[in-house]
């Protein structure tokens, strides 16, 4: 399970506000479309979900237990720049998670243990259609390659939440719409808990069972950095069946 609470939580950089009062309740197995303005604070709150940023204030809960001030294993991320070893080929990229994982100290494993997370890592590989490629180095991948890759490194380690940050808005349409039936199905297969920002709101709206709206409630146009954003709009959604459905059990509407 992946319920995630967030309890009055502000985000200032000192006499900076970014985020003010944000209040949430998010259900276990929800995909929650994040989107505002640029600036608005959208980034910042992705980050505190993963731990790399602390609120200054309040409190984010996962399962009613105080959020690592750390990333960790039960928290995937995905961001718009694809993130790999250059020099490690598409396997060895994936297989990374589980090295350092369970070899801390080396970032690396040897004998069975290698074997299996080699396995593992080329069933992974399967599932989001680069099996093909294992052998390959990322800069002979495309962009929308590159980003199966991405994908597979942060679902590996099966957490129970993912976040996504802009993932695919570097991509060509055709490989977005590929990439949207991709997610949503890992999002069903993993049971987990997705957080995705986007400039684009009908693919806001086709993904995900709940949107939110980030903006200011207040401005001072004296001193534009006194205030911060919160969530405006907090929506349930109806998501339209894809073609990623018909292996799953649609998940229709949003319970309140």
């Amino acid at each position: 399970m992946a319920r995630v609470t967030v309890k009055n939580v502000w985000k200032e950089y000192g006499r900076q506000v970014v985020l003010e009062n944000v209040r949430l309740e998010i259900a276990d197995h929800e995909f929650v479309t994040i989107v505002g303005a640029s600036g608005c604070g959208k980034t910042t709150f992705l980050k505190m979900l993963l731990g790399m940023e602390q609120p200054t204030r309040g409190q984010i809960l996962i399962d009613d237990v105080p959020i690592r001030p750390e990333p960790d294993p039960d928290r995937g991320v995905v961001f718009q720049r694809y993130s790999s070893f250059p020099h490690l080929t598409v396997v060895e990229n994936v297989m990374l998670g589980l090295e350092l994982g369970k070899a801390k100290l080396s970032g690396r494993l040897f004998g069975s243990a290698r074997r299996a997370a080699r396995e593992a890592a080329m069933a992974m590989l399967e599932s989001v259609g680069l099996a093909h490629a294992s052998d390959r180095y990322p800069a002979q991948l495309s962009g929308g390659m590159q980003q199966r890759m991405s994908i597979a490194q942060a679902v590996i380690r099966k957490p129970k939440i993912l976040l996504l940050d802009e993932p695919f808005g570097a991509l060509d349409p055709g490989v977005t719409a590929d990439m949207h039936e991709l997610i949503l199905r890992l999002w069903e297969e993993n049971r987990m808990t997705i957080f995705m920002l986007s400039h684009d709101i009908q693919e806001s709206f086709q993904l995900g069972t709940r949107l939110l709206t980030f903006d200011k409630l207040r401005h001072d146009p004296q001193s534009p950095e006194a205030y911060g954003a919160s969530v405006t709009y907090d929506m349930p959604l109806t998501r339209r069946p894809t073609p990623a459905d018909k292996t799953v059990t649609p998940r229709k509407t949003l319970p309140s």
